[in-house]
């Protein structure tokens, strides 16, 4: 196993050496920090700080770093509680495996939902709050002095009365056999110093010199690589193959039928393995949904529009009969298409299978998941197996499923001992991806002579996520997550306007495209149907779309708070510089209050350019200002390459696109000037990773009605006429 432990160190190896400092603990409520025996010669509490003799400082972690500043942002909270060195941090992953192994000591490893930091922020704090109070209470003790009288910082405790210092590698070795404390006191955030601080990201170096490894440059002795190719359709079979046909053919080692619909060639190199697959001849059962068209999908969508039965969401009042009897009825669909994730770094494993053990490379969303699935597919306990989690390029949500490791496991187990990477190519990762659900909605608004929407009705039809990923959490049919944004209420996704008479509903309408989370999920949906809509209802109503939305939003603060700050920022009450127009929007998602203004202009031949958005964001508590800005920006270009490309069409029961070609994506010159206002009024942890991409949609599709006078209500807009009506 030598090939393993140069990609990454042994829990051992890592704390080899004399007076190692370990501290760690469960996410248990109750004896949260409980002594861990432990040989001497790592003298452990348990698993998340590590300070060894030199005052190195190693945070371990179990949430993925994608990118997104997950990192970065959980060191920033145990250094805070720590009074560590920031200069002497570095950072290791633990594995699933290790978890398991130690009762899940490391909790949750989940990163999607934007759940990295603000579901672990308790106990990562307290981590390091407790191993600062046992170093401290270690130099106390060497210094024969009450505990009051010393204090930490950067690294180095200090006794007031006499001046004396002892560094925290000095102490970690006597600190590692003190009784942790219960409970552990948490600083007050008035009194935080590195929480709240744009603090350098710890992975920019390595990015920055090529160092970083991704899961597709990861390398081993004898190593073979793998490239499948499954039925285009979903749910077809392989009915044959003829590997003869290209087992002689250069680097060819092994010809692998893989389940049931997958055939896999494995070379020497991707290329090799990428050639003699387009050799192969393959022969398909295609299966009843190759009868299945974009065409037929659309219909069955129409279908769930006006259908009698639908699960409830959101009501109050009487929606129908205030419509019915208001003298003005605005009314408008929208559509939503299929989109694909679409990573730079297409799926991969790497994997090593014997009978008595199975280890994984890969970069994954949630390395226990990860682990079951291996352990499945390997016909092993979980005990015997391992993923060693590699950094993503891209995850978007695609990479908390793990349909391709599966693959890889069952590739591997075909050709034992030999470190296999299983590589898909990019039309394989297009036309085999989870994709963001189709959907539909009929917005239906009872207005009356004033201009007030005495009641609003939204139909929404089309695809359950949970009815494919988790039926067992769908709640007597009805799929809560449908409802993202439009709750009633709730510290996570509620809306934030006030109608006298609700009824917001889903038709579910199940396809056989597989569905799944997508970076903001039915936020970007929803959003678009609820935020273009009252811009209808405000232009119907010769209302300012600014002031129709404040008059339903009184009982909403912070949604409004944001609203007002993008507003102000843009200049609303102003006119804004000759050809452009402004859009607005404002959205509460992952347990932020977000809103955007756009400003846009669109060309007598209909060419759009987006020229600047305005974005504020309240999550409660702003870990790294700087940070969330640049997830503000990169937000917004996935969310405004959906909105301009990002569709994905179904022929003969197969994804049509296969690459960049024909799935785009926006490009440097395309991007808008992003102004980020980052405003949190503190109480809550709310998310940044995913909330802000929800606004950015429906804010320019505002502003193109604004300058165009059309209404747009089905995107991408690729496939819009943009010129003036």
């Amino acid at each position: 196993m030598n090939a393993i432990n140069t990609i990454r160190p042994s829990r051992r190896a890592v704390l080899a050496g004399a007076g190692a400092f370990v501290l760690g603990f469960h996410v248990a409520p109750k004896g949260v920090l409980a002594q861990a025996s432990a040989p001497a010669a790592t003298p452990e509490v348990n698993a998340w700080v590590v300070i060894h003799p030199d005052d190195r400082v190693v945070l371990r972690m179990a949430r993925t770093e994608m990118g997104q500043g997950t990192r970065t942002g959980l060191c920033q909270m145990i250094a805070e509680e720590l009074h560590c060195d920031w200069a002497k941090i570095e950072t290791q992953y633990v594995t699933p495996g290790q978890s398991l192994a130690r009762n899940r000591a490391w909790g949750n490893f989940l990163t999607a939902g934007s759940q990295g930091i603000r579901q672990s922020q308790d106990y990562v704090r307290r981590g390091g709050a407790a191993a600062r109070i046992m170093l401290v209470q270690a130099a106390a003790a060497q210094w024969n002095v009450p505990v009051g009288e010393c204090s930490a910082k950067d690294s180095v405790i200090t006794h007031a009365p006499t001046g004396r210092t002892l560094r925290y590698g000095q102490v970690a070795a006597a600190a590692s056999r003190l009784t942790p404390p219960d409970p552990v006191p948490l600083k007050d955030p008035r009194e935080w110093t590195v929480i709240g601080q744009s603090k350098p990201r710890l992975d920019t170096a390595a990015k920055t010199t090529g160092a970083q490894i991704y899961g597709s440059d990861l390398r081993m002795p004898r190593m073979l690589v793998a490239v499948p190719k499954r039925c285009p359709v979903f749910g077809g079979r392989v009915r044959s193959f003829d590997a003869a046909r290209v087992r002689g053919m250069p680097g060819v080692r092994h010809v692998l039928q893989v389940g049931d619909s997958a055939v896999t060639v494995v070379a020497d190199t991707f290329w090799q393995a990428k050639v003699a697959l387009d050799a192969l001849p393959i022969e398909w059962d295609l299966g009843e949904n190759a009868r299945v068209q974009q065409s037929t999908i659309d219909a069955m969508l129409d279908e769930g529009l006006t259908a009698a039965e639908a699960f409830v969401g959101n009501s109050n009042g009487d929606a129908r009969a205030a419509i019915a009897a208001a003298p003005r009825k605005v009314e408008a669909t929208y559509s939503y298409p299929f989109q694909n994730h679409a990573p730079m770094e297409p799926m991969n494993a790497t994997v090593v299978w014997t009978p008595q053990r199975c280890d994984v490379w890969c970069p994954t969303q949630n390395g226990e998941a990860a682990l079951v699935a291996t352990a499945q597919a390997a016909g092993l306990p979980q005990t015997q197996c391992d993923v060693h989690r590699v950094d993503l390029g891209g995850g978007f949500g695609r990479r908390t499923t793990h349909d391709w490791l599966i693959d890889a496991v069952l590739t591997a187990k075909q050709v034992p001992g030999v470190p296999i990477k299983t590589m898909w190519t990019r039309e394989e990762d297009m036309m085999h991806g989870r994709y963001h659900p189709v959907t539909k909605a009929k917005m239906t608004a009872g207005v009356d002579a004033q201009g007030n929407i005495t009641g609003l009705h939204m139909r929404i039809s089309g695809q359950s996520i949970l009815s494919y990923v988790f039926p067992t959490a769908l709640q007597q049919g009805r799929d809560p997550v449908q409802f993202q944004g439009l709750n009633a209420s709730g510290a996570e996704s509620a809306i934030g306007y006030t109608f006298p008479n609700l009824l917001i509903d889903h038709a579910m309408r199940n396809t056989h495209v597989p569905p799944h989370f997508w970076r903001g999920v039915n936020h970007n949906q929803n959003a678009i149907y609820l935020e273009c809509f009252l811009d209808e209802v405000a232009h119907a109503t010769s209302q300012d779309p600014l002031a129709l939305r404040r008059k339903l939003m009184g009982n909403h603060p912070k949604h409004l708070a944001t609203l007002n700050a993008v507003a102000e920022r843009i200049g609303w009450g102003s006119a804004p510089p000759a050809g452009r127009f402004r859009g607005i929007a404002q959205q509460m998602g992952f347990g932020s209050y977000v809103a955007a203004a756009a400003e846009v202009s669109v060309s007598d031949g209909g060419v759009l350019r987006i020229h600047r958005i305005v974005a504020a964001t309240d999550s409660g508590v702003a870990v790294n200002p700087r940070q969330i800005q640049m997830q503000v920006e990169g937000s917004f270009v996935y969310g405004l390459s959906a909105l301009l490309y990002g569709a994905c069409t179904v022929k003969d029961g197969a994804i049509e696109q296969t690459n960049f070609d024909t799935y785009n994506v926006l490009r440097m010159d395309e991007m808008p000037q992003v102004e980020t206002i980052v405003m949190p009024s503190g109480g809550f942890w709310g998310g940044v990773g995913e909330p802000t991409i929800m606004v950015a949609a429906p804010a320019v599709l505002n502003a193109i009605f604004a300058a165009t006078g059309k209404r747009i209500r089905s995107v991408p807009l690729k496939d819009q006429d943009l010129r003036r009506a």
